[in-house]
Formats: structure tokens, sequence, C-alpha cells
């Protein structure tokens, strides 16, 4: 029976987009929503503004991860396909290579050529993805995945705020967003902390720390113009 043990990398891929995505969603929508009430701007405006930086916040968020997980990818494929064609035209040397690799971590020179020699008749390609380029299948570049993730979480977390702002009233926009969206930010750096084997406190509070950092940010910029939009 084949042995399965749970490592807290396998997640690694999703986990970091996910919370990316809320966070951003979080910081950026309040961020927007209170910057744009200290400008003395009508319920109305707040709330559509809020709502446009939903969306064009989880466009960008897919678009970025797209993007940038996809060029990681083609980075991989295209050491695959160098480390394939090395294997296919110097094989001898591609051995002496994995057996010196193998030698760095401890095992003896005969030990080393063995294993080499078995994960190489294994699957050679594999054995110098894994522990000469570094290529894991937990930490596989997936475009597709990290983009739904990033746009999803960021909709969800710019959701809260939006909710807010819509069901209070004008004058309390600024103190309901702000309190609630570092209440929002505190509990997912605590849930991603957990998630990822980390202390609570730490995550807990470097999130909550730069949220409070934007909001003020955008506060102090609205209440310089004091712009009221019609």
């Amino acid at each position: 029976m084949r042995h399965s043990e749970f490592h807290r990398s396998h997640h690694i891929g999703w986990l970091r987009a996910a919370v990316l995505g809320a966070n951003d969603g979080i910081i950026s929508t309040s961020s927007l929503i209170i910057g744009i009430a200290t400008a003395h701007a009508t319920h109305q405006n707040i709330l559509l503004t809020g709502m446009a930086g939903l969306v064009s916040g989880a466009m960008a968020m897919a678009a970025g991860e797209y993007v940038s997980v996809s060029s990681q990818a083609d980075t991989e494929t295209a050491d695959l396909v160098r480390e394939q064609d090395e294997l296919s035209t110097q094989p001898e040397h591609e051995l002496e290579e994995l057996t010196g690799i193998y030698m760095q971590r401890g095992l003896t020179h005969e030990l080393a050529k063995q294993v080499a020699t078995q994960l190489t008749a294994h699957d050679a390609l594999a054995a110098h993805a894994r522990d000469e380029l570094g290529i894991i299948d937990a930490m596989n570049a997936r475009p597709i995945q990290a983009a739904l993730a990033s746009a999803g979480t960021f909709a969800i977390g710019a959701a809260l705020p939006l909710l807010i702002a819509f069901f209070a009233s004008a004058a309390n926009i600024v103190p309901f967003v702000a309190v609630t969206s570092l209440a929002f930010l505190a509990l997912l750096g605590g849930l991603a902390a957990k998630v990822g084997g980390a202390n609570i406190w730490i995550g807990t509070g470097r999130v909550a720390f730069w949220g409070a950092l934007a909001m003020a940010a955008t506060a102090g910029v609205g209440s310089l113009f004091g712009v009221a939009i019609a």
C-alpha cells in the first residue's frame, strides 16, 4: 500500500493566489470606498465606485495571475525540452550530472551512481526535473487555476466591504467599512497562517497593518481633495 502524507506545501499554489486575491479585494475595495466617501461623494456614487472596483479588480487579478504563471509554465516547459534533448544526445554526461547531485546531498559515489542509474532507467526526465531543475508536481505552474482562484477570492473579498457600504448610512460608511474590513483582514490573515502552518498572530497582524495603512492613505487623499461628486 502506498504511504501518503499530508504536506502544507502541496497547497502553496492555490493558497498563495487565494490569499492574495482575497486580501487585495478587501484592501483595495474598502480603501476605494473610504477614499471616495471622505471626498463627500453621494451614497450611490460610493456603491457604484465600489462595484466598478470589484469587477475591474477581479479581472485584473485574473489576467495578472494568468500571465505571470503562464510565463513560469513556459520557462519550466523550455527547461524540460532542453533537458530531454540533453538526455537524448548526452546520456552519460547527464547520468554523471545526476550522480554528482546525489553526492552533494551526502551519498557515496557508488551509492549515488546506483541511485542515478536506477532513477534514469525508471524516468530520466522526471529525475532531472525534480533533482536538477527543482520542478515538482506539487509546485507546478497552473495558470488557469491561479487565475480563477485570484479572481474568485478577489470578488469575495471585495464584496465584503461593498455589502457593508450598501447597508450603512452615508454618515457611517467610513467607520463601518474601516472597522469591519480590518476584522475581515485579521480573520483572513489568521486563517491563511493556520492553513500554512505559520504563527497565527503574526499572520493576523501583518495583514491588518497593511490594510489599515492603505485605508488611512486613501482616506487622507479623499480628505485632502474633498471634492463633492455629483
